[in-house]
Protein backbone atom coordinates (compact mmCIF):
# COMPACT_ATOMS: atom_id res chain seq x y z
CA UNK A 1 0.00 0.00 0.00
CA UNK A 2 1.31 3.49 -0.73
CA UNK A 3 1.57 6.02 2.30
CA UNK A 4 0.80 8.69 -0.53
CA UNK A 5 -2.38 10.44 1.86
CA UNK A 6 -5.36 10.77 -0.74
CA UNK A 7 -7.37 12.35 1.24
CA UNK A 8 -7.19 14.26 4.52
CA UNK A 9 -9.89 16.19 6.78
CA UNK A 10 -8.69 18.55 9.18
CA UNK A 11 -11.03 19.66 12.10
CA UNK A 12 -14.17 19.32 10.38
CA UNK A 13 -17.10 20.76 11.95
CA UNK A 14 -20.59 19.73 10.12
CA UNK A 15 -23.51 22.02 11.76
CA UNK A 16 -27.38 21.98 10.85
CA UNK A 17 -30.32 23.51 11.81
CA UNK A 18 -33.28 21.86 12.77
CA UNK A 19 -36.66 23.36 14.42
CA UNK A 20 -37.77 22.45 17.46
CA UNK A 21 -39.89 23.65 20.24
CA UNK A 22 -41.88 25.99 18.46
CA UNK A 23 -41.92 28.00 14.93
CA UNK A 24 -39.11 30.32 15.50
CA UNK A 25 -37.02 28.46 17.29
CA UNK A 26 -33.60 26.44 15.83
CA UNK A 27 -31.82 24.26 17.57
CA UNK A 28 -28.46 23.66 16.26
CA UNK A 29 -27.44 19.81 15.64
CA UNK A 30 -23.68 18.81 16.02
CA UNK A 31 -23.51 16.26 13.39
CA UNK A 32 -19.63 16.37 13.50
CA UNK A 33 -17.20 17.67 15.32
CA UNK A 34 -13.66 18.44 14.94
CA UNK A 35 -12.79 15.20 12.74
CA UNK A 36 -9.45 14.99 11.29
CA UNK A 37 -8.83 11.94 9.59
CA UNK A 38 -6.32 10.94 6.40
CA UNK A 39 -6.79 8.04 4.28
CA UNK A 40 -3.70 7.02 2.19
CA UNK A 41 -3.83 5.38 -1.68
CA UNK A 42 -4.80 1.92 -1.37
CA UNK A 43 -6.48 1.62 2.44
CA UNK A 44 -9.00 0.90 3.86
CA UNK A 45 -10.85 2.44 6.54
CA UNK A 46 -13.32 1.22 8.84
CA UNK A 47 -16.01 3.66 10.64
CA UNK A 48 -18.24 2.47 13.22
CA UNK A 49 -20.57 3.58 16.26
CA UNK A 50 -24.29 3.70 17.14
CA UNK A 51 -26.85 5.13 15.29
CA UNK A 52 -26.83 8.51 14.91
CA UNK A 53 -22.83 9.29 15.91
CA UNK A 54 -21.89 11.06 12.49
CA UNK A 55 -20.72 7.74 10.14
CA UNK A 56 -23.01 8.68 7.27
CA UNK A 57 -22.41 12.66 7.99
CA UNK A 58 -18.61 11.93 7.84
CA UNK A 59 -19.05 9.54 4.96
CA UNK A 60 -21.16 12.70 3.04
CA UNK A 61 -17.84 15.12 3.73
CA UNK A 62 -15.49 12.80 2.02
CA UNK A 63 -17.27 12.04 -1.20
CA UNK A 64 -18.46 16.16 -1.07
CA UNK A 65 -22.45 15.66 -0.92
CA UNK A 66 -21.89 17.53 2.65
CA UNK A 67 -20.16 20.63 2.90
CA UNK A 68 -18.01 21.72 6.33
CA UNK A 69 -19.03 24.36 8.14
CA UNK A 70 -15.27 24.66 9.33
CA UNK A 71 -12.13 22.99 8.92
CA UNK A 72 -10.68 21.33 6.12
CA UNK A 73 -10.76 18.56 3.44
CA UNK A 74 -8.32 18.47 0.97
CA UNK A 75 -8.13 15.45 -2.17
CA UNK A 76 -4.75 14.55 -3.98
CA UNK A 77 -3.37 17.80 -1.90
CA UNK A 78 -5.70 20.04 -3.20
CA UNK A 79 -8.30 21.86 -0.95
CA UNK A 80 -11.51 21.18 -1.90
CA UNK A 81 -13.43 22.69 0.84
CA UNK A 82 -13.15 26.27 -0.58
CA UNK A 83 -13.70 25.85 -4.37
CA UNK A 84 -16.82 26.39 -6.16
CA UNK A 85 -19.25 24.19 -6.59
CA UNK A 86 -18.80 23.25 -10.12
CA UNK A 87 -14.93 22.25 -10.09
CA UNK A 88 -15.54 20.59 -6.86
CA UNK A 89 -18.60 18.37 -8.28
CA UNK A 90 -15.88 17.77 -11.09
CA UNK A 91 -13.02 16.99 -9.24
CA UNK A 92 -15.03 15.03 -6.65
CA UNK A 93 -17.60 13.03 -8.99
CA UNK A 94 -14.92 11.89 -11.11
CA UNK A 95 -12.75 10.73 -8.13
CA UNK A 96 -14.76 9.38 -5.60
CA UNK A 97 -17.46 6.68 -5.98
CA UNK A 98 -20.03 6.22 -3.06
CA UNK A 99 -22.16 3.08 -2.73
CA UNK A 100 -25.02 3.78 -0.65
CA UNK A 101 -27.19 1.34 2.07
CA UNK A 102 -30.25 0.61 -0.39
CA UNK A 103 -29.80 0.21 -3.67
CA UNK A 104 -33.77 -0.20 -4.15
CA UNK A 105 -33.78 3.66 -3.35
CA UNK A 106 -30.36 4.47 -4.84
CA UNK A 107 -30.90 3.55 -8.79
CA UNK A 108 -33.56 5.55 -10.61
CA UNK A 109 -35.98 2.93 -11.16
CA UNK A 110 -36.93 3.90 -14.77
CA UNK A 111 -33.68 3.24 -16.49
CA UNK A 112 -32.45 0.09 -17.50
CA UNK A 113 -28.99 -1.14 -16.50
CA UNK A 114 -27.17 -0.11 -19.26
CA UNK A 115 -28.32 4.08 -18.89
CA UNK A 116 -27.68 4.16 -14.72
CA UNK A 117 -24.25 2.98 -15.70
CA UNK A 118 -23.38 4.96 -18.85
CA UNK A 119 -25.03 8.14 -16.97
CA UNK A 120 -21.82 9.46 -15.36
CA UNK A 121 -19.86 8.51 -18.80
CA UNK A 122 -22.08 10.68 -20.35
CA UNK A 123 -21.98 13.87 -17.43
CA UNK A 124 -18.08 13.43 -17.44
CA UNK A 125 -17.80 13.13 -21.17
CA UNK A 126 -15.36 10.03 -20.70
CA UNK A 127 -14.57 8.94 -24.33
CA UNK A 128 -16.97 8.04 -27.65
CA UNK A 129 -20.64 7.06 -27.50
CA UNK A 130 -18.39 3.97 -28.53
CA UNK A 131 -15.84 3.48 -25.68
CA UNK A 132 -18.69 4.67 -23.06
CA UNK A 133 -20.97 1.43 -24.33
CA UNK A 134 -17.84 -1.19 -23.87
CA UNK A 135 -17.15 0.81 -20.70
CA UNK A 136 -20.36 -0.53 -19.59
CA UNK A 137 -20.03 -4.06 -20.73
CA UNK A 138 -16.89 -3.86 -18.67
CA UNK A 139 -17.96 -2.62 -15.96
CA UNK A 140 -21.44 -5.29 -15.74
CA UNK A 141 -18.95 -8.32 -16.19
CA UNK A 142 -16.38 -6.92 -13.72
CA UNK A 143 -19.19 -7.20 -10.65
CA UNK A 144 -20.35 -9.97 -11.53
CA UNK A 145 -23.46 -9.81 -13.31
CA UNK A 146 -24.29 -11.17 -16.70
CA UNK A 147 -24.29 -9.18 -19.95
CA UNK A 148 -28.43 -9.99 -20.34
CA UNK A 149 -28.34 -7.65 -17.16
CA UNK A 150 -28.13 -4.76 -19.60
CA UNK A 151 -31.44 -4.94 -20.64
CA UNK A 152 -33.00 -5.08 -17.66
CA UNK A 153 -34.85 -2.22 -15.02
CA UNK A 154 -33.35 -2.17 -11.19
CA UNK A 155 -36.71 -3.52 -10.16
CA UNK A 156 -36.27 -7.06 -12.24
CA UNK A 157 -33.31 -7.44 -10.48
CA UNK A 158 -32.81 -9.67 -6.68
CA UNK A 159 -31.33 -6.80 -4.33
CA UNK A 160 -27.79 -8.53 -4.41
CA UNK A 161 -28.10 -7.84 -8.26
CA UNK A 162 -29.28 -4.45 -7.39
CA UNK A 163 -26.33 -3.61 -5.25
CA UNK A 164 -23.87 -4.93 -7.90
CA UNK A 165 -25.37 -2.55 -10.11
CA UNK A 166 -25.04 0.71 -7.44
CA UNK A 167 -21.24 -0.86 -7.12
CA UNK A 168 -20.27 -0.82 -10.98
CA UNK A 169 -21.97 2.74 -11.07
CA UNK A 170 -19.78 3.93 -8.35
CA UNK A 171 -17.02 2.48 -10.13
CA UNK A 172 -17.79 3.76 -13.89
CA UNK A 173 -14.94 7.07 -13.86
CA UNK A 174 -12.72 4.84 -12.42
CA UNK A 175 -12.36 6.79 -8.62
CA UNK A 176 -9.16 6.24 -6.20
CA UNK A 177 -11.78 6.18 -3.50
CA UNK A 178 -14.70 4.17 -2.92
CA UNK A 179 -16.97 5.31 -0.19
CA UNK A 180 -19.23 2.46 0.76
CA UNK A 181 -22.30 4.05 3.55
CA UNK A 182 -23.74 0.43 5.11
CA UNK A 183 -23.54 -1.28 1.68
CA UNK A 184 -24.97 -4.89 2.56
CA UNK A 185 -27.75 -4.03 5.62
CA UNK A 186 -30.37 -3.63 2.87
CA UNK A 187 -29.58 -7.57 1.77
CA UNK A 188 -30.39 -10.85 2.76
CA UNK A 189 -27.99 -12.54 5.01
CA UNK A 190 -27.52 -15.19 2.55
CA UNK A 191 -26.26 -12.61 -0.77
CA UNK A 192 -24.62 -10.21 1.99
CA UNK A 193 -21.06 -12.25 2.28
CA UNK A 194 -20.75 -12.32 -1.95
CA UNK A 195 -21.17 -8.18 -1.60
CA UNK A 196 -18.47 -8.07 0.90
CA UNK A 197 -16.52 -10.65 -0.95
CA UNK A 198 -16.64 -8.26 -4.34
CA UNK A 199 -15.95 -5.33 -2.72
CA UNK A 200 -12.48 -7.06 -1.13
CA UNK A 201 -12.00 -8.05 -4.94
CA UNK A 202 -12.38 -4.69 -6.71
CA UNK A 203 -10.00 -2.74 -3.94
CA UNK A 204 -7.09 -5.33 -4.72
CA UNK A 205 -7.64 -5.45 -8.39
CA UNK A 206 -8.22 -1.60 -8.76
CA UNK A 207 -6.01 -0.76 -6.26
CA UNK A 208 -8.46 1.37 -4.67
CA UNK A 209 -8.91 3.80 -1.05
CA UNK A 210 -11.97 1.95 0.84
CA UNK A 211 -13.64 3.76 3.25
CA UNK A 212 -16.09 0.91 4.86
CA UNK A 213 -19.43 2.63 7.44
CA UNK A 214 -21.57 -0.35 9.09
CA UNK A 215 -23.01 -0.80 12.61
CA UNK A 216 -21.55 -4.68 11.89
CA UNK A 217 -18.32 -4.09 14.16
CA UNK A 218 -16.95 -7.72 13.29
CA UNK A 219 -17.81 -7.25 9.16
CA UNK A 220 -15.75 -4.17 9.41
CA UNK A 221 -13.10 -5.56 11.44
CA UNK A 222 -12.50 -7.93 8.42
CA UNK A 223 -12.56 -5.61 5.78
CA UNK A 224 -10.38 -2.65 7.48
CA UNK A 225 -6.78 -2.09 8.03
CA UNK A 226 -7.85 0.52 10.28
CA UNK A 227 -10.96 0.91 12.53
CA UNK A 228 -12.53 4.40 13.56
CA UNK A 229 -14.86 4.50 16.66
CA UNK A 230 -17.28 7.57 16.72
CA UNK A 231 -19.14 8.86 19.23
CA UNK A 232 -21.78 11.65 19.20
CA UNK A 233 -20.24 13.04 16.08
CA UNK A 234 -16.63 12.81 17.31
CA UNK A 235 -13.61 10.36 16.18
CA UNK A 236 -12.78 8.78 19.74
CA UNK A 237 -10.26 6.41 18.70
CA UNK A 238 -8.31 5.00 15.76
CA UNK A 239 -6.89 1.21 16.03
CA UNK A 240 -5.25 -1.13 13.81
CA UNK A 241 -8.29 -2.97 12.59
CA UNK A 242 -6.50 -6.63 13.84
CA UNK A 243 -5.73 -4.99 17.55
CA UNK A 244 -9.23 -5.08 17.84
CA UNK A 245 -11.32 -5.09 20.27
CA UNK A 246 -8.93 -6.00 23.16
CA UNK A 247 -6.27 -4.18 22.05
CA UNK A 248 -8.22 -0.97 21.51
CA UNK A 249 -8.04 1.56 24.68
CA UNK A 250 -11.07 3.32 24.26
CA UNK A 251 -14.17 2.39 26.84
CA UNK A 252 -16.37 3.27 24.13
CA UNK A 253 -14.53 1.27 21.80
CA UNK A 254 -14.59 -1.85 24.27
CA UNK A 255 -18.02 -1.25 25.01
CA UNK A 256 -19.11 -1.23 21.97
CA UNK A 257 -17.36 -5.02 20.58
CA UNK A 258 -18.33 -6.61 23.74
CA UNK A 259 -22.59 -6.01 22.69
CA UNK A 260 -21.41 -7.99 19.36
CA UNK A 261 -22.81 -11.85 19.39
CA UNK A 262 -19.53 -14.03 18.46
CA UNK A 263 -20.17 -17.75 17.25
CA UNK A 264 -18.62 -19.08 20.11
CA UNK A 265 -19.48 -17.15 23.21
CA UNK A 266 -22.60 -15.79 24.55
CA UNK A 267 -22.82 -11.81 24.44
CA UNK A 268 -21.97 -10.46 28.12
CA UNK A 269 -21.79 -7.07 27.27
CA UNK A 270 -19.77 -4.11 29.09
CA UNK A 271 -22.46 -2.49 30.76
CA UNK A 272 -23.39 1.60 30.28
CA UNK A 273 -25.37 3.67 32.56
CA UNK A 274 -26.58 7.30 32.24
CA UNK A 275 -28.65 8.61 29.73
CA UNK A 276 -27.54 8.95 25.63
CA UNK A 277 -26.71 12.44 25.06
CA UNK A 278 -28.43 14.59 21.80
CA UNK A 279 -26.24 15.82 19.52
CA UNK A 280 -28.29 19.20 19.83
CA UNK A 281 -26.64 19.74 23.42
CA UNK A 282 -23.99 17.75 23.65
CA UNK A 283 -22.03 17.23 27.32
CA UNK A 284 -18.82 19.38 27.75
CA UNK A 285 -15.80 17.84 27.42
CA UNK A 286 -15.76 14.15 26.38
CA UNK A 287 -18.74 13.30 24.79
CA UNK A 288 -18.54 9.89 26.42
CA UNK A 289 -19.01 10.62 29.82
CA UNK A 290 -22.43 10.57 30.47
CA UNK A 291 -22.34 6.65 29.84
CA UNK A 292 -18.54 6.02 30.93
CA UNK A 293 -17.58 3.68 34.02
CA UNK A 294 -14.34 5.49 34.46
CA UNK A 295 -15.57 9.49 33.82
CA UNK A 296 -14.49 11.53 36.77
CA UNK A 297 -14.63 15.31 36.57
CA UNK A 298 -11.64 16.04 34.49
CA UNK A 299 -13.79 14.35 31.89
CA UNK A 300 -16.58 17.30 31.98
CA UNK A 301 -13.45 19.84 31.27
CA UNK A 302 -12.93 19.90 27.62
CA UNK A 303 -12.28 16.65 25.33
CA UNK A 304 -9.44 14.93 25.48
CA UNK A 305 -6.08 16.21 23.35
CA UNK A 306 -5.87 14.48 19.49
CA UNK A 307 -4.54 10.98 19.31
CA UNK A 308 -4.92 7.39 18.65
CA UNK A 309 -7.06 7.13 21.51
CA UNK A 310 -9.16 10.44 22.67
CA UNK A 311 -9.50 9.67 26.30
CA UNK A 312 -8.09 10.68 30.46
CA UNK A 313 -8.50 7.33 31.45
CA UNK A 314 -7.97 4.35 28.41
CA UNK A 315 -8.21 0.79 29.29
CA UNK A 316 -5.03 -0.67 29.79
CA UNK A 317 -3.72 -2.89 26.66
CA UNK A 318 -5.30 -6.60 26.67
CA UNK A 319 -7.57 -6.08 29.53
CA UNK A 320 -10.68 -9.15 28.59
CA UNK A 321 -14.30 -7.93 28.50
CA UNK A 322 -14.81 -9.91 31.77
CA UNK A 323 -12.32 -7.83 33.86
CA UNK A 324 -14.18 -4.17 32.43
CA UNK A 325 -17.35 -5.66 33.10
CA UNK A 326 -16.34 -6.34 36.46
CA UNK A 327 -14.82 -2.85 36.54
CA UNK A 328 -18.22 -1.57 35.15
CA UNK A 329 -20.39 -3.10 37.74
CA UNK A 330 -18.42 -2.17 40.86
CA UNK A 331 -18.16 1.74 39.03
CA UNK A 332 -21.59 1.85 38.42
CA UNK A 333 -23.22 0.18 41.46
CA UNK A 334 -24.72 -2.44 39.32
CA UNK A 335 -25.32 -6.06 40.48
CA UNK A 336 -22.54 -8.67 39.04
CA UNK A 337 -24.47 -11.57 36.61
Amino acid sequence: MSERVLIELSDVHVVHKARSGGLFRRDRVYALTGASLSIARGETVGIVGESGCGKTTLAKVLVGLQRPTAGTVTFDGQDIASLPDFPRRRLIGASVGMIFQDPSTALNRRLPVRQVLRDPLDVHRRGTPRQREDRVRELIAQVGLPASAADLLPGQLSGGQRQRVAIARALALEPDLLVADEPTSALDVSVRAQILNLLLDLKEQLGLALVFVSHDIQTVRRMSDRVITMYLGRIVEETPAHAVPHQARHPYTRALFSATPGLLHPIDPIPLVGPVPSATRPPSGCPFRTRCWRADDVCATEMPAPGAVRCYHPVVEGATDRELIDEAVVASGLESS
